[in-house]
């Protein structure tokens, strides 16, 4: 097995690992850092065997949430307890939003994969990213789990889907929408993870069989493993991380992180 080849795959893993959670796109990042380490990853296996890595992470973080959404979700079902009323609502506004991202996935998964995966469009759409979150940077919402409407849940989960694009970060693009129809941070932070379980899950799921059809599966097993176990700890460190830089509302600075990587890139790639 080749070392050089396994250092790049262990710095995709890092690159995904680092850039998932916070709102610079990862996808973005995986489509640079492959053009600069000069590998070429045909198809989406990869890609949804790193993010499968990202999903545990969050799932790690945010577990204590997910075991009262669930036992609160599953106990107003029964009961009709109105302290549980607030959970079950937010479990069910989950759910409606990861219907967008899911319908549009899967219509045009082959469109994205061909299409879009270009160096050039990764940047102009991480500029975009970066003009998105700079709108929104001063924003301080009032809105908290239990103020969420339905048409909250529509907004924030079509931003998903348009975070499809390789270049527009999803964690940014669901905080930005979140953010602007009036949620606090903590809020928009907390509803734009959880939303991303259902939606990694649900794609990771219905893509097993090119992860297990991929030919490059038995020749790359070790730098997939490797890449994975990295793209695992730098998630859980990085959401943390952000997490933090949520708290204090210094969004802006990653705004000028993605106007200054896309340009370049235009520039010199």
């Amino acid at each position: 097995m080749d070392l050089f080849l396994i250092i790049k795959y262990f710095l995709l893993g890092v690159f995904q690992g680092f850039t998932e959670p916070i709102p610079i796109s990862s996808s973005g990042h995986l489509v640079f850092a492959q053009h600069f380490l000069g590998l070429e990853i045909e198809g989406l296996s990869f890609e949804l065997l790193v993010n499968a890595a990202s999903l545990i992470a969050v799932l790690m973080i945010y577990r204590e949430d997910l075991v009262r959404l669930t036992v609160n979700g599953l106990k107003y079902i029964s009961t009709k307890d109105k302290h549980s009323k607030n959970d079950f609502q937010f479990i069910i506004y989950l759910i409606i939003a990861t219907i967008p991202a899911g319908v549009i996935g899967i219509l045009f998964d082959d469109v994205i994969s061909k299409h879009l995966k270009h160096i050039q469009v990764t940047a102009i759409t991480l500029i975009i990213t970066g003009i998105a979150l700079w709108t929104i940077r001063n924003l301080r919402g009032r809105k908290n789990d239990g103020d969420l409407t339905l048409k909250d849940a529509l907004i924030v989960g079509f931003a998903q889907a348009v975070a499809l694009i390789p270049g527009i970060s999803r964690s940014g693009a669901t905080i930005v929408a979140a953010m602007a129809l009036g949620m606090k941070q903590e809020t928009a932070l907390k509803f734009s993870f959880l939303l991303f379980i259902p939606v990694s899950f649900g794609g990771m799921i219905l893509s097993i069989t090119d992860l297990m059809d991929d030919p490059n599966l038995d020749t790359l097993l070790i730098p997939y493993i490797i890449a994975f176990i990295a793209a695992l700890v730098t998630s859980y460190f990085s959401l943390k991380w952000f997490m933090n830089i949520m708290a204090k509302g210094n969004l802006k600075y990653f705004s000028f992180y993605c106007f200054v990587v896309g340009i370049a890139v235009l520039l010199f790639a």
